[in-house]
């Protein structure tokens, strides 16, 4: 999977489902490593069977589904070298039509005055520039251009690039940050720092580049990720887990009393609908979200604040 470039956190998924395609597949009533059958001698019928299984006992949703089934077509097909070809008839999930939540302006801003102080920079640029969580916390300091007044995502979803609009009411808040973070930075140098992580062995062909300003984190974590006393491993700083915003946007919505299950990626949604709410062009938003196809950006069409162009209620 590296070979080709997948994203680790496909791989990850790939590899666990894996491992339950083999568990389901286990010789009942054996233990230990003798009940494991190899997946070379599975084939379509277990494959067809595993799939049928997650949507009938499991009622995992199609996407899911399909997850299972991409993971176990690259086993077979670029691992094994025994392609599985037609998988025959089995049991498919239903993939139900489904709106995304989205917040209001007025509960968006709600939500952002109720986010604690640290959290509310973050949470203004996931909703202010449309970013997928993931995107906004691999953020460095090359990737924000102040003065031009764009964020460029790096390796977004697909392993594009692309550029995306940065607020102007975040100028000012930016620019503090990163005087803050030169700070902390030239104490790390200070400090016996010894990077930032780079992707695709940047550091190889490029050695001090992750100790340089231009590639730090824009959200870097408080503390070092090795500790010379306790392993004797470089220091090195990673960005804020995913987990902080998440938690943080979780005790925001409950403070601002939106009784809606909004998320982080809920201020993409809302970003997106907003935009179109104001006149944008659908075929502008599609490239701001980094959307392939836009059919998937038109599915914000349907929760606008008022569907339709210029339709009134009869009622009204």
């Amino acid at each position: 999977m590296r070979f080709h470039h997948y994203a680790l956190r496909t791989e990850r998924a790939y590899w666990q489902w894996i491992v339950r395609f083999l568990r389901h597949h286990r010789i009942p009533g054996t233990a230990g490593s003798a009940g494991w059958r190899h997946p070379r001698s599975l084939g379509i019928t277990e494959v067809a069977s595993f799939l049928s299984h997650l949507a009938k006992d499991r009622h995992v949703a199609a996407s899911t589904q399909n997850q299972a089934l991409n993971a176990l077509v690259f086993l077979y097909g670029e691992v094994l070298h025994q392609p599985l070809g037609d998988l025959g008839t089995w049991a498919r999930a239903e993939r139900p039509k489904r709106l995304p939540v989205v917040l209001t302006r007025e509960e968006v801003h709600r939500v952002l005055a109720a986010a604690e102080p640290e959290l509310q920079l973050p949470l203004q640029l996931l909703y202010g520039s449309g970013l997928r969580l993931i995107e906004l916390l691999r953020l460095r300091v090359k990737d924000v251009h102040l003065d031009q007044r764009f964020v460029i995502v790096r390796a977004g979803k697909g392993d594009k690039d692309r550029r995306t609009v940065l607020p102007e009411r975040l100028v000012e808040p930016l620019r503090d940050l990163l005087r803050q973070l030169k700070i902390q930075y030239q104490a790390d140098l200070a400090g016996g720092f010894a990077g930032v992580w780079l992707p695709h062995a940047l550091e190889k062909k490029y050695p001090n580049a992750p100790r340089e300003w231009a590639w730090q984190w824009l959200f870097p974590t408080a503390g070092w990720v090795c500790r010379p006393e306790e392993s004797g491993e470089p220091r090195w700083r990673h960005h804020w887990p995913e987990e902080v915003v998440q938690r943080g946007m979780r005790r925001a919505v409950q403070k601002a009393g939106v009784a809606k299950p909004a998320t982080p990626h809920t201020l993409r949604h809302s970003f997106a609908t907003h935009l179109l709410e104001s006149g944008a062009d659908i075929r502008t938003v599609q490239e701001l979200l980094g959307h392939q196809d836009v059919a998937t950006t038109q599915i914000y069409t349907h929760v606008q604040s008022r569907p339709g162009i210029g339709v009134r209620s009869p009622l009204d």
